[in-house]
């Protein structure tokens, strides 16, 4: 019978911690959802690409799939929608399960996947890399950070590793588009 007890509570509290972990992962979907709408400002690369450093950048996000989904897109402003001649990366982000997971569809023809970890004030949502689908012989995006400063400003840092594990940074400084 004790054992049976201890049983229990063990069971119990296996699954009031993966309730929890889920529960995590879900707010911060919730968290990052917030975002929807439409987005401008600066890229800051480091190293410095004059290419694309100062540049204004547009980002719009939006919630699809009856809330299963949040879309991200990203795009240099004022350049045509033209796919074939112009960036424009696509990242889904999404739950699976307990995790919160971010799939970026990019211009180097892979498609990285990268998992959430969440500060414990809620405020940043970072993405770690998981695996990739796709030739990674351009390269790969292997890390995301996205903080939300308010209702109207945001940052995303973004991480892309080039062939021999050179890293290549960019910042973005957000600010709702009116």
């Amino acid at each position: 019978m004790k054992s049976l007890r201890f049983m229990l509570s063990v069971v119990l509290i296996s699954l009031s911690t993966a309730a929890f972990a889920q529960t995590d992962a879900q707010k911060s979907f919730d968290k990052l959802k917030t975002l929807a709408g439409s987005w401008e400002g600066p890229v800051t690369t480091v190293p410095l690409d004059p290419d694309m450093n100062g540049k204004p950048t547009r980002v719009t996000l939006r919630v699809t799939s009856r809330g299963n989904a949040l879309v991200h897109e990203m795009k240099e402003a004022g350049k045509p929608d033209d796919p074939t001649r112009y960036d424009n990366p696509i990242t889904m982000l999404y739950l699976d399960g307990d995790r919160l997971l971010l799939t970026h569809y990019c211009d180097a023809g892979n498609r990285p996947r990268m998992t959430a970890k969440v500060s414990p004030e809620g405020k940043t949502v970072e993405f770690d890399f998981l695996d990739v689908a796709g030739s990674t012989e351009y390269g790969h995006m292997h890390h995301a950070l996205f903080t939300i400063i308010d209702a109207n400003h945001h940052t995303e840092d973004w991480t892309y590793m080039e062939p021999g594990d050179k890293l290549v940074r960019a910042h973005l400084e957000l600010q709702r588009a009116k």
